[in-house]
């Protein structure tokens, strides 16, 4: 029994040994869960603009800055850039070999829309049209179809059909002509006016006959003998420079219709007729009527000697058209207009405003509220009826 007991004592003894010799065995740890990985946001692809519709202007002779009828064809292209957001380009033509050339350009640009300006450019216009039915045109002063009998498709006319991508701005500019004419009547202490244009071509023989019909209503109305130098309707002549630059042919037209007795002075002629206002104002011997913009405002340097203007608003014509064809309501064919839609109209008579009697204030306004009605008309008026 003994003997028993000291053979357990050696067995657990060892064990106790074996155990310390062994060491503590290592926890078990659980592995490690990877930290998840910060998800890398995707590339942010910036917005596509939509690009800015392109609207570019193909002067006329005489500049972007004639005060005249490309000057206002341009300020209806800014006021489209700021009113609108479009881009807007002009090209100055300086002869008439460079209206197909600059046409070409911005058909070379993609211009969404290209604006010609002047009777001149009807037939380069006409003839990029056909050959871009998918471009849209608009030109000012000049309607299609323009053929006439014996007239050369192409070559001195434009077309003979309608062009559905092109939109002619026509002007009735005779209407607010007849009015300047009336008041120059009614207010020439010489009994003679005058007036000439830069060229003999519709756009601008219509303001010299309105201008002739102004001035035949007055003396009907009064018994008087106004007389009109420059233009006879019934004749279909009258005083032309042959150019739209010239300030000096301005001066010396001027200076010829004065020493005929003329004493206000319409010149039709764009930057020429400010050489007509500079020998106005240098001599104090006669008065000017502006054209297609209220040169009160325009050529405010010859203000003294304006006495009103005829005008046409050819920039709000334009910035319609932009507005349309930038939205979708483009169309073609022929957009006239008139004094009743305010498209032309006389200018007030600012510095001279004191000057003009309220009677002749108040024919005015009767003649222009004639004209609207159509009671009144230069046709009627220049055929007697």
């Amino acid at each position: 029994m003994k003997k028993l007991y000291t053979l357990m004592a050696v067995v657990l003894l060892a064990s106790m040994i074996l155990t310390a010799c062994g060491g503590t065995p290592a926890p078990t740890t659980a592995p490690e869960t990877p930290a998840p990985a910060t998800a890398v946001p995707p590339t942010a692809v910036p917005p596509t603009e939509t690009p800015k519709f392109k609207v570019g202007e193909v002067t006329d002779l005489g500049g972007v800055d004639d005060k005249s009828f490309n000057a206002s064809a341009w300020q209806g292209v800014t006021d489209a850039i700021s009113q609108l957001g479009v881009d807007g380009k002009y090209l100055e033509s300086k002869d008439q070999s460079d209206y197909a050339k600059n046409i070409q350009q911005f058909l070379d640009e993609k211009s969404d829309l290209i604006i010609t300006v002047g009777f001149l450019l009807g037939v380069d216009t006409a003839t990029a049209a056909k050959a871009h039915p998918d471009q849209k045109f608009a030109i000012v002063d000049y309607t299609y179809p323009d053929c006439y009998p014996g007239a050369e498709e192409g070559k001195t006319c434009g077309s003979s059909t309608d062009l559905p991508n092109v939109r002619g701005l026509a002007f009735q500019t005779d209407q607010a002509a007849f009015l300047a004419g009336y008041a120059a009547a009614g207010m020439t202490k010489t009994g003679k006016v005058g007036t000439f244009g830069g060229l003999p071509i519709p756009t601008v023989t219509i303001f010299m006959k309105g201008f002739e019909a102004g001035v035949k209503y007055y003396n009907q109305k009064h018994g008087t003998s106004v007389a009109v130098l420059g233009w006879d309707t019934a004749k279909n002549d009258g005083l032309f420079t042959n150019n739209f630059s010239s300030t000096d042919d301005g001066r010396k037209f001027a200076e010829s219709l004065m020493q005929e007795g003329a004493d206000i002075i319409m010149p039709v002629a764009g930057p020429v007729g400010l050489g007509s206002a500079a020998v106005c104002k240098e001599t104090g011997k006669c008065w000017i009527i502006g054209v297609d913009t209220d040169w009160y405002v325009s050529a405010p340097e010859y203000k003294e000697v304006v006495l009103t203007s005829v005008m046409k608003k050819i920039n709000v014509a334009v910035f319609n058209t932009i507005k349309d064809a930038q939205d979708g309501t483009f169309t073609g064919g022929t957009k006239t207009y008139t004094i009743a839609d305010g498209g032309v109209d006389m200018a007030p008579f600012h510095d001279f405003d004191s000057q003009v009697s309220s009677d002749l204030k108040t024919e005015l306004d009767a003649a222009k509220a004639a004209l609207i009605d159509g009671s009144l008309t230069v046709d009627g008026v220049l055929s007697g009826k």
